[in-house]
């Protein structure tokens, strides 16, 4: 049997008994293979139905009314809490809006009011994606902290008497390696800091676990494994415990105790509500809200394993396929260290992932050399994987 028959019939096997696989008529999907999941999620069928209601029916007919009668107010909150299971969640305790950029900033400086006086530093995961650096920089000034950029596995050794926050990704977005959340969260709890974590490139991938581990602060986006569509509204994450001392440093009408009383005094809203700010972005909270149907019946647990066993294969099928030397891994072997993407380092990285996608794989590049593959268990299969790894070989042959 050739190398090719036999991978293609192990991707035949492991489609076959994929528990997952019914999942994937729930998106709008073509004979592409899509690998960008960590960047935009595909389009899931329910949703052009339903944002054609919210804007014929609740904006076109109802109008006004639909603020009440179509639950337009209680959006944020309400879809919070469907987010909640992925992220391993209570109810009660993430409001869905505005930007991740936005969130991480209300997430910072609210961390930094709850730790209190006599703490005036910051820690941020060096390896972070840029925006996060740059609000935490920011959000450093206007506290009145230092910043210290530290990789997240000398977090522990960095911590002190002196740490506010600690502001951390849980999946690096550009090696998909999964930091220890459980462990880097005690150790920075052990000194009296405050733990954020940026779950961009884990919610909807892999369990993460907020409320068993005691994170304190967390935001992301639902535009990559959650499918909300380009530009979905974040979420933040405010632990119950933490929720009446909680301080926004933007405090708006929308997180008001009595939003609609216009008093020139502002009383916060209980619970997470106080991380609403201004009027919620209806029409991409709505169609997030359809994006989360596909989850019905699915756990995060499968996802999980699946996600491992696709990035497996890929790896298999990447020695197997391509050239000895001409790509390297970024991203760990171990499972416990792996997101749900594979990073290959490749010379022209840029003009190779033009070709893959010209030859119906899509990834995407991140300069100077990184090639990025996503994999969302959700829709992607093994077959994918083997085409993939294939057509990579090809490309680099």
């Amino acid at each position: 049997m050739s190398e090719r028959a036999e991978l293609v019939e192990r991707a035949e096997k492991l489609d076959a008994a994929d528990e997952l696989a019914g999942v994937r008529s729930r998106f709008v999907l073509d004979d592409v293979v899509y690998l960008d999941g960590n960047s935009l999620g595909a389009l899931p069928v329910g949703v052009p139905g339903r944002v054609e209601d919210v804007v014929r029916r609740q904006w076109g007919e109802l109008r006004i009314r639909s603020w009440e009668e179509s639950g337009w107010w209680t959006a944020p909150e309400r879809i919070g809490d469907r987010i909640a299971p992925l992220v391993g969640a209570a109810a009660g305790q993430i409001v869905v809006g505005d930007s991740t950029s936005v969130n991480v900033f209300k997430a910072l400086v609210g961390a930094v009011r709850l730790a209190g006086e006599g703490r005036d530093e910051i820690l941020v995961d060096a390896t972070t994606f840029p925006t996060d650096g740059y609000i935490a920089e920011s959000a450093a000034r206007l506290t009145g902290c230092t910043l210290r950029a530290v990789a997240p596995a000398e977090v522990p050794s960095a911590l002190s008497s002196r740490t506010a926050a600690v502001l951390l990704n849980h999946v690096d977005y550009r090696s998909g390696r999964l930091h220890d959340l459980p462990s880097l969260t005690s150790a920075i709890h052990a000194v009296g800091a405050v733990a954020v974590w940026d779950l961009c490139h884990s919610a909807g991938a892999l369990p993460v676990g907020l409320d068993e581990h005691g994170v304190d602060l967390a935001v992301g986006c639902t535009y990559k494994y959650l499918n909300g569509g380009p530009g979905s509204p974040a979420y933040l994450y405010v632990r119950r415990s933490l929720q009446d001392r909680f301080d926004s440093p933007l405090p708006g009408w929308n997180s008001h105790a009595e939003p609609f009383g216009m008093r020139s005094d502002y009383a916060p809203a209980p619970g997470a509500l106080r991380g609403r700010v201004g009027t919620p972005d209806i029409l991409s909270m709505l169609a997030l809200e359809a994006a989360l149907d596909v989850w019905d019946g699915v756990s995060i647990e499968a996802v999980r394993a699946k996600s491992l066993a696709l990035t497996d294969f890929f790896l298999e099928c990447v020695a197997r396929y391509v050239g000895e030397g001409r790509v390297s891994s970024l991203t760990p072997v171990a499972h416990e260290e792996r997101g749900s993407q594979v990073a290959l380092r490749c010379e022209d990285a840029g003009d190779v992932m033009k070709r893959l996608i010209s030859r119906g794989v899509v990834g995407d590049f991140r300069a100077p050399d990184v090639l990025r593959f996503g994999f969302t268990p959700l829709y992607v299969g093994f077959a994918d994987v083997e085409r993939a790894g294939r057509v990579l070989g090809e490309v680099l042959g």
